[in-house]
């Protein structure tokens, strides 16, 4: 596939998106350190009260599955303001909601609102910029995110402690709704016909799409990966607040805090982007983000000292981006005839991963303690890095044999 043709794309775009992508992520992590406070609240046990993240995340996957192609058909970024302009409307639902039924079905409806923020901003930056130029450009944009996954913790945090369960909503909707006049004050060129849409992508084309990008071995590979890395790796994340609460006797709002320190992990790396994938390559940086990841697990779930914790999760946040950062490069040119519908695909996987590990570690954490949801976390993301890193060397060995 050639590549798409130089856009002059203005920076406040770019900021644009990346705001969209800082809620989204907020949304996500808000309910991880309000779980104890919304089991209190609404007098359900805490495996329960883990279905408002889990459903979330659930809804925000399954909704990958028409929200690419949509994008596609409709212009990538008309639909991701429509998706900002929305999610204000549903996390504002999630605010007045009186019961704990209401919540969960608002923050199902927020989980689909959400979803095509993310994939359809890497899909439009993918399709205005040529490959050398994309990588610096995705970095800066999935800096958003990556403080929205540490804000949303702050936030749920502050409001378990000392705000109220419902206020961190009504933050995250007066959010999404300046993220959305941004993205609509752009002018029109940022959904050039030749760039945004692409004719006759429809609902009716949908299963081919999708079939297409299934059909291709690596494609297939990159999605379990990531499909297992959400899994181990957010299960074990949604329950580190909890954990640092309950083993260390601190505050929940403080627990939030320290959990922050995770997106400035993520921060940490894409300044080092550059000098890391030189140095390491695709498959060193798998190996090696999945080796932080699995050490600094243990080092939360063994220590005595919260300040070690903290660093722990900073550095834990670092390897996650190491990690995941490769399999989004991976993703981006898994089936670059459907990028919309790969990218898609490729959240759809991940975010489902997600729902399936906080459900399970929720289950576990009832159970036993979640000391067990830490260890499952830190060894089954391990396993996945180290096997995606050894498929990945045995792919490019094969492409330069062929070469």
């Amino acid at each position: 596939m050639s590549e798409p043709p130089a856009l002059a794309v203005p920076g406040l775009a770019i900021a644009a998106l990346s705001l969209g992508a800082f809620g989204a992520a907020a949304s996500a992590r808000v309910a991880d350190p309000m779980l104890p406070a919304l089991a209190t609240g609404y007098g359900v046990g805490i495996g329960t009260a883990a279905n408002v993240v889990t459903l979330f995340t659930l809804a925000y996957g399954v909704f990958q599955i028409v929200l690419g192609p949509f994008g596609d058909r409709y212009g990538k970024y008309r639909v991701i303001g429509w998706a900002c302009a929305t999610s204000a409307a549903t996390a504002l639902g999630c605010a007045l909601a009186p019961t704990f039924g209401t919540l969960t079905v608002a923050r199902f409806v927020a989980g689909a609102t959400c979803a095509a923020i993310v994939p359809l901003s890497m899909a439009w930056i993918g399709d205005v910029l040529p490959y050398e130029r994309r990588q610096p450009v995705l970095a800066r944009f999935l800096i958003g995110q990556m403080l929205g996954f540490s804000a949303g913790s702050l936030l749920g945090g502050l409001g378990a402690e000392h705000f109220g369960i419902h206020t961190p909503f009504v933050f995250l909707a007066l959010w999404f709704a300046g993220a959305a006049a941004i993205v609509f004050a752009m002018p029109r060129r940022m959904n050039p016909p030749g760039l945004a849409q692409t004719k006759g992508a429809s609902l009716a084309t949908l299963p081919a799409g999708i079939a297409y990008v299934w059909k291709q071995r690596w494609a297939r590979i990159v999605l379990l990966a990531v499909f297992l890395e959400g899994t181990f790796m957010f299960g074990a994340f949604a329950f580190i607040a909890t954990h640092l609460h309950r083993h260390y006797g601190i505050s929940l709002s403080f627990a939030g805090t320290l959990v922050m320190l995770y997106g400035a992990g993520g921060i940490l790396f894409a300044a080092l982007s550059t000098i890391l994938v030189r140095r390491l390559g695709e498959a060193g940086l798998a190996t090696t983000g999945g080796v932080l990841i699995c050490a600094m697990l243990i080092v939360i779930d063994a220590t005595e000292r919260w300040p070690l914790a903290a660093l722990a999760v900073l550095v834990m946040g670092t390897g996650f981006y190491m990690l995941h950062n490769t399999l989004q490069t991976n993703a981006t040119q898994m089936a670059p005839e459907k990028r919309g519908t790969a990218v898609s695909q490729f959240a759809f996987c991940l975010f489902v991963g997600q729902s399936v590990g906080v459900a399970l570690a929720g289950l576990i954490a009832e159970r036993a303690d979640t000391d067990a949801v830490l260890a499952a976390g830190a060894f089954g993301v391990l396993a996945v890095a180290l096997a995606f890193a050894q498929l990945r060397r045995t792919r490019q060995r094969r492409v330069e044999i062929s070469a």
